[in-house]
């Protein structure tokens, strides 16, 4: 999905609220008293039009180039600073930022002491909010007023200051190794996918063993504990252990259970831990405990809370309803869930500027796969085609199974004269990536032999493949191939001549009296 505009100074307009846009207004009032300044007009012509468009800037206003170079950049500055103006009782790490710059501005007018008592509050509020890293730069600033000045500050408090100091600086490098190990760990799954085999684990042990604390086991900070979570999240999922992946996505969750007031302050994390805990449930197919995940997570985005920050607002829509969308698919209610898909596809345009290329693969890949599940293959297509078409250098292992359930659909549109090509594409493309499991091996085999079979012919072959892959379900390097698509429900739906979702429906309509 193409961005809108990169102008930058544009795409900052068109995300401003209306309450943000008449703050601006009022701002610029005050601060110049000038209701007809030059940047009020371009904020004006930007706020009016649609697409970005120079030419037309420059004859409104009557321009220059190099003008409306300068003008553009003073609004984008003043705008910066309404918002700051305006946000700063919202958020923690803007409430601490200021008083730090009124600290610097008394202690440069030489008031130390005044400087001081705005420290000791900022200090509170950090520690409240566990912000240490604010922390480690509010002691640093008391410390260098107490080292050049006379204050007459006890012993006592020296002693605690210099006792602080030390515990912060060693609990911010813990904390920095184990946000590294969490983001490399995620990092490694956006390029790589799952784990394919036993090489990839070890080379994924060494990995965990060479970034990891050497303990972890006294752990009590809160971003700690988080980041701890987030690394073995990450590496459980990319090993296909899902229990373990549902185990850490859980304690991601409780932690914010038990201190709630983190959830407004690392929104984003607990945003993104429930989106952890609803795929791990999705993965281990635990309906009622996946409901109830979802609905609180509903009811969450609904919150003022949850409604507070643009981001925030964006990624829980996305995190919402791509879980919306793997309901359809583990309850096999295909057609229900592409009811969903015209306002998903809306929302996903307006926010075409906010949301990564990954996100808009995934979901294209998941409305595909409603699309092939409900038997329109024909659109399944034109949904794969278009993660086929876009080059990206990301989940190498969305790309293979987005060309395999292509091959599946024109299979099953009968495509036969494409199919030979087809798969010997497909099969070289999966090859190169590494991407190669039994599954897939026994699948393209099945395929190659269809083309020499006559369509009355084809049940016992398929009856076959079923029986060669089915004992693999629960095998963890085969498990991967399932993750993607429900190859054996499919398979079952040939054989029982039967829709894929009236057999995904009835099993999980046996597994639900087992949850």
């Amino acid at each position: 999905m193409a961005n809108r505009s990169t102008d930058i100074l544009f795409q900052l307009i068109k995300s401003l609220e209306k309450s943000e846009k008449r703050h601006f207004k009022l701002y610029i009032k005050r601060s110049s008293g000038n209701e007809d300044l030059k940047i009020v007009q371009l904020f004006d012509a930007l706020d009016k039009t649609q697409d970005y468009d120079e030419k037309l800037l420059l004859k409104r206003l009557s321009s220059t180039k190099p003008q409306l170079s300068n003008l553009k950049t003073h609004l984008y500055k003043q705008l910066r600073a309404s918002l700051r103006l305006l946000k700063t009782t919202e958020n923690t790490d803007l409430q601490l930022s200021e008083h730090m710059d009124n600290a610097r501005l008394l202690y440069n007018k030489g008031l130390k002491h005044q400087s001081l008592k705005i420290l000791e509050r900022a200090k509170e509020i950090a520690k409240a909010n566990n912000k240490m890293n604010f922390l480690a730069q509010l002691i640093s600033l008391e410390k260098k007023i107490e080292t050049l000045h006379i204050t007459r500050t006890s012993l006592e408090k020296t002693e605690q200051l210099t006792r602080e100091s030390t515990e912060i600086s060693e609990h911010i490098d813990r904390v920095t190794k184990l946000s590294n190990l969490a983001l490399l760990s995620y990092r490694w799954y956006v390029e790589n996918g799952h784990a394919r085999n036993d090489a990839d684990v070890k080379r994924l042990q060494e990995f965990f063993k060479q970034n990891s604390l050497p303990d972890t086991s006294n752990l009590s900070d809160f971003y700690e504990k988080l980041y701890l979570y987030q690394s073995y999240s990450w590496r459980a999922f990319i090993r296909m252990d899902f229990l373990m992946y549902y185990r850490y996505g859980q304690r991601w969750i409780d932690l914010f259970d038990a201190e709630p007031l983190m959830i407004s302050v690392e929104t984003g994390h607990y945003v993104k831990g429930m989106h952890n805990l609803l795929n791990a449930l999705f993965d281990l197919r635990h309906y009622t405990k996946f409901d109830k995940v979802l609905k609180k997570f509903e009811a969450y985005a609904e919150t003022p809370q949850g409604q507070h920050h643009d981001n925030f607002r964006i990624h829980t829509f996305v995190y919402i309803h791509l879980a919306k969308i793997n309901q359809h698919l583990m309850t096999g209610t295909f057609k229900e869930g592409l009811l969903l898909v015209p306002f998903i596809e809306e929302k996903l345009k307006g926010y075409g500027d906010y949301i990564d290329p990954h996100r808009i693969m995934v979901f294209t890949y998941k409305i595909a796969t409603l699309y092939f599940g409900s038997g329109d293959y024909s659109t399944a297509i034109d949904y794969l085609q278009q993660i086929i078409n876009d080059h990206v250098d990301l989940r190498y292992d969305l790309q293979c199974y987005a060309r395999l359930v292509h091959l599946l659909a024109h299979y099953e549109l009968g495509n036969y004269e494409l199919m030979e090509s087809l798969t010997k594409s497909v099969f070289r493309f999966m090859a190169k990536m590494k991407n190669l499991t039994v599954v897939e091996e026994e699948m393209f085999k099945f395929l190659r032999k269809s083309f020499q079979i006559s369509r009355r012919e084809i049940k016992p072959e398929l009856e076959k493949l079923l029986s060669t892959i089915k004992h693999l379900e629960h095998n963890r390097f085969e498990t991967r191939s399932f993750a993607y698509l429900d190859i054996i429900s499919w398979l079952e739906s040939k054989v029982q001549e039967k829709t894929m979702s009236e057999i995904i429906y009835l099993k999980y309509q046996k597994r639900k009296k087992r949850c």
